[in-house]
């Protein structure tokens, strides 16, 4: 059944869904992962096509997945399958043989396709050829590719200041195409370039740039065979990272705690039945947390400081014997301003504030008593709070307290969402390039780059909304879909000159447009990429530090497809003539070139071309890895942090709410309308709330209400949602995103990062009524 609804934004649906609830799963895969995941591959691609993705996927001298950015093993991958069902969810998405033709938008009016939601719109299939809306157009029309570089160079040209013009980029795209990419927009003249990062794990870099001088993490997926504990705070991997669930079940097998931090019981986080297993065949499943903490939201912060006094009073009794004194002493400082500041807090109102019992918090400090080999995890439920910073800052606290970095089975792990978004940013996409980035790009290139620093995602879309942004280029993504208060970001859009995407597939962003539009096709990770007669490949960063190669196998459902790289060198061509002192045809021509200028320009590139074609690739440098804190302020030495503890203060009739995923969905890409492991089937338009606060409040399962967020004095809603009860803290409630941000407010950010705080977000919750007063 369709729904419509009149707003591009869809924040005012007219009808709901068949609505079908079970009991939450206490598992995560199993069979029907396998048959899900069959599905939609065979569904999307056929059997022949669909089975050679998925035998290639994640494989030596295959292809890598375009979903998540958990890394591949080493040496031990499976000779099954290295993919997920979220994973062959996404070749589904990409493989599909469906195309969308100059006939398709020919028949298809743009304002009626904005009626669609993002699922419907998703499944539209591949867009075949480029096609441009034009000023007061109302269908999209086939273009050539030197037209549609020409009106993108002529509006870039135009402009009175190449900071009139914003370049976003999406994790998708490959290291040599983010490598040209950045190279073109520096050589124009602006470091506009916002990423998906501005709205993830900005914070993780923030804090751990300042406290250990690198933006990443520190272990490798062995580290995860060999730690004693793994804690995972604000992170689902049974969703939004499955093939984490074999790292963890190996670890549980070698012996391995795992402790689980959230404020919704998730089936990731219980159990794993692995279908490459006979024993997960069988429905016998590997029990995963040993301890499963249900905080508050944003209670991460009480907590972690209730962990760290019971750890420090056992310091006292027992000294030398929880802590890693010779450690603290030589490689770090600011420990006995830390310490002084942790005897402030009273350990009651610490698990009070938590939302945890002081029972099982005592339960967590003895686990980590006794070992330094531990590894903690964390994901946007950490990052997309105004204190997310600070609360990475705090993780990083109780690891110095152990001395768990810089050692086997030891370390920090955030978890990346996207396949290459770590990629992205060491390529340089970054509107905050540093100094020695932009001497060795004048070095090497013999161009003077632009020094002051450009616009991230929320200050793009201010800048947008004031007039100041004329053109917006997207290399990837789904902008609207992916960035906060909806209705904002879409009167935003609408007032550019031009918007351009270059996209595989529909979705809302080429929808809500400036007064002309362009989107640019592009091939998928899987698609063969084929330049002068040679199979071409690509490489790609994943969480840990790795760089490898990626291999597409499939053929291209059309020949008028470039691949990304091609794109933005052509366009550099265009826009820039014979200004430019960057040779575009020898990039465009070859990818070993671009990689030959990576290696001249980034430091740990040195013999890229070779290093990278070693099957499992190469790790990159990591001082902190090798306990060694280079680039931090304090002469190599790793700083405590004295953090405070957050305040939230709700009316009456106000909640706190998280935006989530669904099973059935990767980031913006909504794969289906289920959400299995939390028992929600046939629609997406619900909010889950405390048993409690559904009784104080008046509501009944199944209710219908209306969502309201009132920051900064203006009012947003987020029309028609179902009440269904869960095993949620009082007073906090969670919603599927991106239907919910609508009520992320533009100007509630992550203080230091600017990151959305998506997972914290303040609402009133009204019964809907049908003419909508209320």
């Amino acid at each position: 059944m369709s729904r419509k609804n009149e707003h591009p934004a869809e924040e005012n649906p007219e009808e709901l869904l068949d609505l079908k609830l079970d009991e939450p799963k206490k598992w995560a895969a199993g069979i029907p992962a396998v048959y899900e995941a069959g599905k939609d591959v065979l569904g999307e691609a056929g059997l022949i096509r669909g089975m050679s993705g998925l035998f290639h996927m994640n494989k030596k001298g295959g292809f890598d997945c375009s979903g998540c950015a958990w890394p591949d093993p080493d040496d031990d991958r499976s000779p099954i399958a290295e993919y997920c069902e979220n994973g062959a969810k996404a070749l589904a998405e990409e493989a599909t043989t469906k195309m969308l033709t100059g006939e398709f938008f020919a028949q298809n009016v743009v304002a009626d396709l904005a009626k669609l939601n993002d699922y419907e719109i998703g499944k539209k299939g591949r867009i075949a050829q480029p096609v441009y809306l034009p000023k007061n157009g109302t269908h999209y029309q086939p273009i050539s590719w030197d037209e549609a570089f020409k009106k993108i160079a002529d509006s870039l040209n135009s402009l009175k200041s190449p900071n009139e013009a914003v370049f976003y980029t999406s994790g998708r795209t490959s290291n040599e195409a983010s490598f040209t990419y950045q190279l073109f927009v520096k050589e124009f003249g602006t470091n506009n370039m916002p990423d998906c990062s501005n709205m993830c794990h900005e914070s993780s870099g923030v804090a751990l740039s300042e406290t250990i001088g690198i933006g990443k993490g520190t272990v490798t997926l062995d580290d995860f065979n060999n730690t004693d504990v793994i804690i995972i705070m604000g992170q689902n991997p049974g969703t939004n990272h499955p093939r984490m669930l074999t790292a963890l079940e190996k670890a549980k097998k070698k012996g391995s705690k795992i402790i689980a931090i959230n404020p919704l019981h998730e089936a990731g986080l219980t159990a794993f039945k692995n279908p490459q297993t006979i024993k997960g065949v069988m429905g016998i499943s590997t029990q995963l947390a040993d301890l499963y903490l249900q905080i508050k939201i944003n209670g991460d912060m009480a907590l972690l400081k209730a962990i760290e006094k019971l750890l420090y009073e056992a310091e006292m009794e027992s000294p030398g014997k929880v802590f890693d004194n010779e450690f603290i002493k030589d490689r770090t400082v600011g420990y006995k301003a830390f310490a002084d500041a942790l005897q402030q807090y009273s350990i009651d109102e610490l698990a009070a504030e938590s939302g945890v019992e002081l029972s099982q918090i005592k339960e967590a400090a003895e686990i980590l008593k006794h070992t330094n080999k531990i590894i903690i995890c964390w994901a946007m439920g950490i990052t997309q709070h105004i204190n997310g910073v600070d609360t990475i800052k705090e993780i990083l606290n109780l690891v110095l307290l152990k001395g768990s970095i810089g050692k086997p089975g030891a370390g920090l792990c955030p978890v990346r969402g996207h396949s290459n978004v770590q990629g992205n940013r060491t390529m340089m996409i970054w509107e905050k390039p540093k100094k020695a980035q932009l001497d060795k790009i004048k070095e090497v290139f013999g161009f003077e780059p632009p020094r002051e620093n450009g616009l991230d995602v929320v200050e793009s879309i201010k800048a947008m909304h004031e007039g100041k942004l004329k053109v917006f280029f997207a290399m990837g993504g789904n902008f609207l879909s992916a960035t906060p208060d909806t209705v904002y970001t879409a009167e935003a859009l609408r007032k550019l000159k031009l918007s351009v995407h270059v996209s595989t597939k529909l979705n809302r962003s080429h929808l809500v447009h400036g007064e002309e539009a362009l989107i640019l096709p592009t091939l998928s990770r899987s698609d063969k990429d084929n330049v002068n007669g040679e199979d071409q490949f690509v490489t790609c960063e994943n969480s840990m530090g790795v760089v490898q190669m990626s291999k597409g196998i499939l053929e291209p459902i059309s020949k008028n497809l470039l691949n990304e790289n091609q794109i933005v060198c052509r366009l550099a061509k265009a826009t820039l003539g014979e200004r430019s002192v960057v040779d575009w045809d020898n990039f465009a021509a070859n990818y070993d070139a671009v990689r030959d200028a990576i290696a001249k320009v980034i430091p740990g590139f040195e013999d890229y071309n070779k290093k990278v074609r070693h099957p499992a690739g190469f790790y990159l440098p990591n001082a902190a890895r090798d306990g060694k804190f280079e680039g931090t302020a304090f002469k190599g030495k790793a700083p405590f942090t004295v953090t405070e503890l957050p305040d939230h203060k709700l009316a009456d009739d106000e909640y706190i709410m998280a935006t989530i995923r669904s099973h059935d969905q990767f980031n913006t890409t909504i794969y289906g309308l289920d959400d299995r492991y939390r028992g929600v089937h046939n629609e997406r338009r619900v909010i889950f709330m405390n048993r409690i606060d559904m009784q104080k409040a008046g509501f009944k399962e199944e209710e219908k209400v209306d969502l309201f967020n009132h920051h900064g004095g203006r009012e947003r809603v987020a029309r028609l949602f179902i009440v269904v009860p869960y095993n949620i803290p009082e007073r906090n409630t969670a919603t599927y995103y991106p239907e919910t941000n609508v009520l992320v407010p533009i100007d509630s950010v992550a203080q230091k990062s600017n990151t959305p705080t998506s997972k914290l977000v303040i609402i009133k919750i009204k019964r809907h009524t049908a003419n909508n007063e209320n």
